[in-house]
């Protein structure tokens, strides 16, 4: 690997729209920095006996601090730099549980602790990284259920909140990365066959290829406008604004 690599980190790759974005930048070029946070993951072990050294597989719990700052040292000792940040990694809660309902708070403090904090962790970690990079751009993997405006569940608690403060939240990194170069933007992948609900997803619309593919092409449409005019936006994979 050399220094003049283009390079990317994708966190929560073990499987689903993260792997598969893996798999996009692979084939670009880039050097991949994946973050697993389950050791033994078939897909990313594939991905590496096709791509070598090009895919790195880094352990990775974004809840965690010190796995994130662990992960920074491993990027930093190999590239010195990183030009662009997937904040992928997520976790459902309880879906299920309507206001006259018991609801389970630790979950959602867990919740909270990945999707919007942990998201925060990275961003915040690798700052010095990506500001020695070309491109400089952190894309935040959101979801529809993160607006308020088209809010029409009754339940989802702590991943609906989650998500809508993680688009506040790129916006107040955006604030902050733009003067130094950088820009943030917020991406609901589609309803994507996952296994977020601890079993396959087979009735959404997109796979994870197809999501990534978008994903990938809207991020590379973004990146080819000034930077000067780059605005924290809030899109689907199609680029298509959403309410926030």
């Amino acid at each position: 690997m050399t220094k003049t690599t283009k390079t990317v980190f994708v966190s929560g790759a073990d499987r689903g729209v993260g792997l598969a974005l893996a798999s996009v930048w692979l084939g670009k070029g880039y050097t991949v920095f994946a973050g697993q946070y389950a050791e033994g993951t078939q897909g990313l072990s594939e991905l590496q006996q096709q791509y070598g050294e090009q895919l790195q597989i880094v352990q990775l719990d974004v809840s965690r601090d010190e796995s994130v700052a662990q992960a920074v040292s491993y990027v930093a000792d190999r590239a010195g730099q990183l030009d662009l940040l997937f904040n992928n990694a997520a976790i459902l809660g309880d879906i299920q549980a309507k206001i006259t309902d018991e609801l389970n708070y630790a979950e959602m403090i867990d919740v909270f602790n990945v999707n919007t904090l942990g998201s925060l962790r990275m961003s915040q970690s690798f700052m010095p990284l990506l500001l020695r990079g070309e491109t400089k751009m952190i894309v935040n993997i959101s979801s529809e259920a993160g607006s308020i405006s088209n809010c029409h569940r009754d339940s989802w608690y702590a991943y609906c909140m989650s998500k809508a403060a993680l688009n506040m939240q790129s916006k107040l990194v955006h604030n902050g990365f733009k003067p130094l170069g950088g820009r943030v933007l917020a991406m609901h992948p589609g309803w994507v066959q996952t296994y977020m609900q601890g079993k396959l997803d087979a009735n959404a619309e997109l796979t994870p290829e197809q999501s990534a593919a978008s994903i990938t092409r809207v991020v590379e449409e973004k990146l080819a406008q000034p930077q000067s005019q780059a605005e924290c936006e809030y899109v689907d994979y199609n680029g298509t604004a959403m309410n926030w």
